[in-house]
């Protein structure tokens, strides 16, 4: 009987054993692949007129730049997109410039939890990989029916149909799937930790660089944007 307790014990011993090996390795598999998905980067857009690495879309093809990171749900990005717009048009048809839209989400804490700025600002990229012209437009409609800060935004059937209303009516599903979500959000670290975009309070939208220099952004088109172009 003794023999057969000592027995039992060692088999005991070794199921042990062998249940805690399985129990690390399988610790070891799961961290592995959080660690794999956690570094793993966003799927960036394929469309052409989208810079991976910056998340620009551009917008004309001149040799000077102007780019301006938005918050689809940022009153004074509105203003600024009022002031600025008809200068940004005249010189993008002028062949001056390209002008390079950086969508980005600081503002998702405004909307009610429905998470607007993250869902507007991919919509902007949907936009870009279905009509690249459509893209401006996009961003004008989206201003000029921008919601309130506090509010749940836009839902996604309404950024669609603005969207199909730029030109863009390929982007309903793409939208509708938040296929650009994460890019969105890499994006806007990225942009938020950059020590070359912050400005007297740290990193905020509306932020605008004209070939490259970060400016003052006081509304007056002349003095902020064609002032500082070549």
């Amino acid at each position: 009987m003794m023999a057969a307790a000592a027995k039992n014990r060692s088999v005991f011993a070794i199921v042990v054993s062998i249940a805690v090996v399985v129990a690390v390795v399988a610790v070891g598999v799961l961290v592995y692949f959080m660690n794999r998905t956690a570094s793993a980067p966003a799927e960036a857009p394929a469309a052409g007129v989208v810079n991976e690495e910056t998340g620009a879309i551009a917008i004309g093809d001149g040799d000077q730049t102007i780019d301006e990171y938005i918050d689809f749900m940022c009153p004074i990005c509105n203003q600024a997109h009022e002031a600025y717009g008809d200068t940004i048009t005249e010189q993008i048809e002028s062949g001056e410039i390209t002008f390079n839209v950086h969508p980005i989400s600081i503002l998702d804490r405004a909307s009610q939890g429905t998470e607007f700025s993250t869902r507007a600002a991919a919509a902007a990229y949907c936009v870009a990989d279905d009509n690249g012209d459509a893209v401006y437009p996009f961003i004008d409609l989206m201003f000029r029916n921008q919601p309130a800060e506090g509010s749940t935004g836009l839902t996604d059937d309404e950024i669609a149909g603005y969207a199909s209303d730029a030109g863009a009516d390929g982007a309903a599903s793409c939208i509708a799937d938040g296929t650009y979500k994460d890019y969105v959000t890499e994006r806007s670290s990225v942009a938020v930790d950059d020590p070359d975009l912050q400005g007297p309070n740290g990193f905020g939208t509306p932020t605008v660089l004209v070939n490259g220099e970060m400016i003052s952004v006081t509304m007056n088109a002349d003095a902020d944007l064609v002032a500082n172009l070549d």
